[in-house]
């Protein structure tokens, strides 16, 4: 369980091997560990996280993640390997999204600011009309309220 703020715009791809050409988004996240040293100055830790995405959760990330956007993120650590180039092993640890949740208010993340002031410039303003006016209600004093 994560929770930080993206560090750049997710980059989205389509696997082209397999059954339905499944979506992928990968992004990094930061998270920062706040504490106080012995001495009584706040120090801050911030370690950098490969996040990765598949299917519909790419599908949300895609359309509202962005840069400094702040998700919560639930997955599991899984580490690769490869041979570059070179002929050198490389490695790289990533955490396989289940779950990812947006937080922050909305005008904090940058792709719903994003998406409000595309909506706003496409929509024309409402029409007014005036509603039928309610019927009267008799005034007896028979109810059995008590107010």
């Amino acid at each position: 369980m994560l929770i930080g703020n993206v560090g750049r715009d997710p980059e989205v791809r389509y696997i082209e091997s397999g059954a339905g050409n499944p979506k992928v988004a990968t992004f990094p996240l930061a998270t920062t560990e706040k504490y106080r040293d012995r001495s009584g100055n706040i120090r801050e830790i911030t370690e950098w996280h490969n996040i990765v995405t598949w299917r519909s959760t790419a599908d949300v990330v895609e359309k509202f993640v962005r840069k400094g956007t702040q998700v919560y993120v639930e997955g599991r650590i899984r580490t690769r390997s490869w041979d570059d180039q070179s002929g050198a092993k490389k490695y790289v640890t990533e955490i396989v999204a289940d779950t990812l949740q947006l937080l922050g208010r909305r005008t904090d993340n940058p792709a719903t600011v994003q998406t409000m002031q595309q909506t706003a410039a496409t929509v024309r303003p409402a029409q007014t009309t005036t509603a039928p006016a309610a019927p009267a209600v008799p005034d007896t004093e028979d109810d059995d309220l008590p107010f």
